[in-house]
């Protein structure tokens, strides 16, 4: 039987990635810093740790964004996977990208900005893009490819592992994990929270810590919180968004009758290509299926019980408003058409000969999770009552250990965490607001 405490100091709600990795952390801040400990933490879930989109995720560990301040992010991130890589099962196999020309500007400024924050990474160009695929995968079929960037720090992980990997380390430092829990409502005093009702009664809180993932939007409307947002730019100029867009995730596995290995009979590196103007062809009838690839794989981690590779391709934008209950995998609405399985195993047959066939090897499963999306598909880190701070990831979770990492540190009462600071809710009014990227995918 689950017993709430009456009060508690820090109310962390959503034990995913981001929940389990900021209890932790901060358990440990606080610790350090001799001003508490674990036992002045909550961590509550309405159903278990990793039961949204952590559980289900694909696993890549990645610093690929466009998006320059992210890879600080990440830079952290590999600190805490490493920290314990055999209890969170990270494999540090690297990532690879491969582009067209067009992006080659892309790639030197993303390359850059990694190298400059201590996460290295290597970049090639024509011959020498080419050349370096070869070397891992020699049936790459690489006429399109025109730019590489090798993050070399990078790799994957199996989700049910590091969900269980952060609350073994949440357990350690005396933090309570509490399954079971779902917040209701909320009871307000002077703008801040005083309460959280839960259907197993209340609990008061100094300080809520709202990690709900996809539920974001829901709280988000429980708090009286805007649904729109004017979004101003570094051009001058604003636009009215919704606060939260849902977009249908695309990801799933395929089995293979040998062993994927690199060249020298290696686990592979994490393969990334988007190749926006080349059309996706499928494997067998010649049909085009889509006028531009975009493709990712690795070996499989979990939910596969003979060898395979899992992948996923650009998610489908639902809208403002999705069904969240039942999640993703459970609800008949946002199951994955056959379409999908048709384009990830022709994409990876066209760069690579040993996955022709491999459609009749793709594994039939319930998929379907969902993420909610901010106004510039870029996370938001910051206070959004006096006393209740959101991490809304915009569906770059998994991979993001390191936020959690930050996070405490600013709950417990630094003021200034430079790596946070460019994703504060108030860029949106201040003329920060994150700009499109080039690139079909709104993850970059």
């Amino acid at each position: 039987m689950t017993v709430l405490p009456e009060s508690v100091t820090y109310a962390i709600v959503g034990a995913g990635i981001h929940g389990l990795s900021t209890a932790w952390h901060l358990a440990m801040e606080l610790e350090a810093r001799g001003k508490g400990s674990g036992i002045d933490i909550v961590v509550l879930d309405k159903t278990a740790p990793g039961a949204g989109a952590s559980g289900i995720a694909c696993g890549c560990v990645r610093n690929f964004y466009m998006t320059e301040p992210l890879h600080a992010i990440l830079r952290h991130s590999i600190d805490v996977w490493t920290y314990d890589p055999v209890r969170f099962g990270f494999q540090q196999v690297g990532y690879v990208s491969c582009g067209e020309a067009n992006q080659i500007s892309d790639y030197e400024r993303m390359h850059r900005s990694q190298n400059n924050v201590g996460y290295d990474s290597d970049m090639y160009e024509g011959k020498d893009a080419k050349k370096f695929l070869k070397g891992i995968w020699p049936d790459f079929n690489t006429d399109q490819i025109d730019v590489v960037l090798h993050e070399k720090m990078s790799g994957y992980a199996g989700t049910r592992q590091v969900v269980a990997g952060l609350a073994q380390k949440c357990a350690d430092h005396g933090v309570r994990v509490l399954s079971g829990v779902e917040v209701i409502g909320y009871d307000m005093a002077g703008g801040r929270i005083k309460k959280l009702q839960t259907n197993l009664g209340d609990v008061a809180c100094d300080v809520a810590v709202l990690c709900y993932g996809a539920w974001i939007g829901k709280h988000w409307d429980m708090l009286g919180l805007p649904q729109q947002l004017d979004c101003s730019y570094a051009d001058g100029g604003t636009t009215k968004k919704d606060m939260w867009t849902y977009w249908r995730l695309l990801e799933g596995e395929v089995y293979i009758d040998e062993p994927y290995r690199t060249a020298d009979k290696k686990d592979p590196p994490v393969l990334h290509v988007e190749l926006m103007n080349t059309p996706v062809i499928e494997d067998g009838t010649g049909r085009e299926l889509d006028d531009h690839l975009y493709v990712y794989w690795k070996n499989g981690a979990e939910r596969m019980e003979k060898p395979g590779v899992q992948g996923g391709t650009i998610p489908i934008k639902i809208g403002p408003q999705a069904t969240l209950d039942p999640y993703g995998w459970e609800n008949d609405a946002y199951q994955a058409e056959p379409g999908f399985a048709d384009y990830l195993t022709s994409a990876m047959a066209q760069l690579m000969p040993r996955f022709k066939g491999s459609r009749k090897l793709f594994k039939e499963r319930r998929n379907g999770g969902i993420g909610a999306f901010t106004p510039d598909n870029v996370p938001i880190f910051d206070w959004v009552l006096p006393n209740a701070y959101m991490i809304a990831d915009s569906n770059h979770g998994f991979k993001m250990t390191g936020a959690g990492k930050l996070v405490a540190k600013q709950l417990v009462g630094d003021n200034r965490v430079a790596e946070l600071e460019p994703f504060a809710m108030d860029r949106f009014a201040k003329g920060r607001t994150f700009g499109s990227s080039n690139s079909h995918c709104p993850w970059v």
